[in-house]
């Protein structure tokens, strides 16, 4: 590939990025709804569990250091966990049990009613990310889902999903961490303005 063809293919990936958190805009009051429903979990002393597969594993961990530590202002840390951080318990569970167990087994001994559950899956079709949502939901927990535009392929459906309107895997790990990033400024705005 040549100097020109790749200023090209740069470009077009820029453009579709831009076309794609153009088209997120149209889902605003889904991503408030996100963020009400964490400040109102965390105000009523609960947390968030946020758990993920490679990219999505890696966005978990953002949205959980983000509430933790701080977006843009010091405020208090808030109480949110990555179930994929904890190496030693993904694979100890992983061996003994399944993978599809890995957040599952953690949301059963973490997870309490009124907690959230952050389920990222940019395909909606993760087998561990879907027991984990079916879980979550029997222990009482609030679920909320970031997906690509096929949603979460699960029965039990979340409680709110971000559905970005591509399949394109790239781009929709690109548009989850923009959401979250506005759903961290909104929660800290909230915990911040009071």
């Amino acid at each position: 590939m040549g100097p020109g063809e790749s200023v090209a293919l740069v470009a077009d990936r820029l453009a579709a990025h831009v076309d794609l958190v153009r088209a997120l805009a149209s889902q605003a009051e889904t991503i408030v709804r996100i963020a009400a429903v964490i400040d109102a979990a965390l105000r009523a002393g609960r947390k968030v569990l946020a758990f993920g597969n490679g990219g999505s594993a890696a966005d978990a961990q953002h949205l959980a250091g983000e509430l933790l530590g701080r977006y843009q202002a010091d405020r208090a840390p808030l109480p949110a966990i990555a179930l994929t951080t904890n190496s030693s318990a993904v694979t100890a569970i992983a061996n003994d049990y399944d993978y599809t167990r890995v957040f599952a087994r953690q949301l059963e001994a973490l997870g309490q009613p009124g907690d959230v559950a952050v389920a990222i899956s940019t395909s909606g079709r993760s087998p561990n990310v879907l027991e984990a949502v079916r879980i979550a939901r029997k222990q009482g927990l609030v679920t909320v889902a970031l997906t690509g535009a096929a949603g979460l392929d699960a029965a039990e459906t979340p409680d709110v999903t971000l559905a970005v309107p591509s399949s394109d895997t790239q781009r929709v790990q690109e548009a989850h961490i923009v959401a979250i990033h506005c759903i961290c400024e909104l929660v800290e705005r909230a915990w911040t303005e009071r």
